[in-house]
């Protein structure tokens, strides 16, 4: 493929977004319990699979828009041809299902109405009021993938598939004005938030090392907090600390680490909700994703997991600044 072709497809799968994907599968097994296995693999390869074909139809589905506001992107420009887009998003999804299914029945279960809702959102449902609903359910059903792949069963992953949603809902709400002057009220409402998210996925300071979360509310439970200390860790607690300490700052560190991506864009877009200022709260939303995964990760006693789900932060930003997420 040529340099200008493979440009052009790095451009219209958006590419540097893909690092915001195996996060949730890793979430999603993290809140079932569940170490990583064959079947979680498949289901980050379905899961990325179902996002690029999002990203493919996305452009088919906004060709014409596009030549208007943005005649820069692959299909307005005449670099990839719309049918070639369609064809991807097609190949793409049936490879999705298709690695879903070998990942069991469970997996399948929750990878087709996760299809579905892609294909709804980028054909019926983008420029709706249920838009910003369609993509958090999305986002939450592919954190349910990772917990359905891996374990087989879903209900222990729904509260962490709620908070992912809501910070994507809050995400794609900003990102309906991004081609337009707008109204500064979406991004303080995503301002507002991203602070009862922060507060719901920071850790409380213990009033003694027994104390925890009644059943029920944010954070983790008596159970929870026994697992996180007693479970074997291959990462090891610095010297002078205990796992339950080392687990307490893993999450603080995540949480802030996600406060910190997002607060000054959305603060900015509220600001002066231009083109550009949205468009730059959209992306570090986007990205924004990735420690709000982990530390969901974290949230669930996965310490390995989240740390592996921070590093792809440096990555998505690193590809980000050659290909624009948005």
């Amino acid at each position: 493929m040529k340099p200008g072709r493979a440009r052009a497809w790095a451009e219209l799968l958006r590419l540097p977004a893909l690092f915001t994907v195996p996060g949730d599968v890793l979430a999603g097994a993290a809140a079932a319990s569940a170490r990583a296995n064959s079947r979680t693999l498949l289901a980050i390869g379905s899961s990325l699979c179902l996002y690029e074909a999002g990203m493919a139809l996305n452009d088919w589905a906004d060709r014409t828009e596009d030549a208007a506001e943005r005649p820069h992107r692959p299909i307005p420009s005449g670099r990839i041809r719309p049918a070639e887009a369609l064809t991807a998003a097609c190949a793409l999804t049936a490879a999705g299902l298709t690695l879903a299914a070998r990942a069991g029945r469970p997996a399948l279960t929750v990878a087709a109405p996760l299809a579905a809702t892609v294909w709804a959102y980028d054909l019926a449902l983008k420029h709706t009021p249920a838009g910003p609903v369609a993509m958090a359910a999305a986002r939450g059903l592919d954190l349910l993938l990772g917990a359905a792949a891996t374990t087989g069963h879903t209900r222990a992953a729904v509260p962490s598939a709620a908070l992912l949603g809501t910070h994507t809902l809050a995400v794609t709400t900003v990102s309906r004005q991004e081609t337009r002057d707008g109204s500064p009220l979406p991004p303080l409402a995503a301002l507002a938030a991203t602070a009862v998210l922060t507060r719901l996925i920071t850790p409380r300071p213990p009033a003694d090392r027994g104390t925890a979360a009644a059943p029920g509310l944010p954070g983790p439970t008596a159970t929870d907090t026994a697992r996180a200390d007693l479970s074997p860790s291959t990462t090891p607690a610095p010297i002078g600390t205990t796992p339950g300490t080392t687990a307490t700052a893993l999450r603080t560190a995540l949480s802030a680490a996600y406060a910190a991506t997002v607060v000054r864009p959305y603060f900015h877009a509220a600001l002066n909700p231009s083109p550009p200022l949205t468009q730059r709260a959209v992306g570090s939303g986007i990205r924004a994703t990735i420690p709000l995964q982990a530390a969901l990760a974290a949230r669930s006693g996965a310490r390995t997991g989240a740390l592996l789900v921070a590093a792809l932060a440096p990555l998505g930003r690193k590809f980000a600044r050659k290909v624009s997420v948005t």
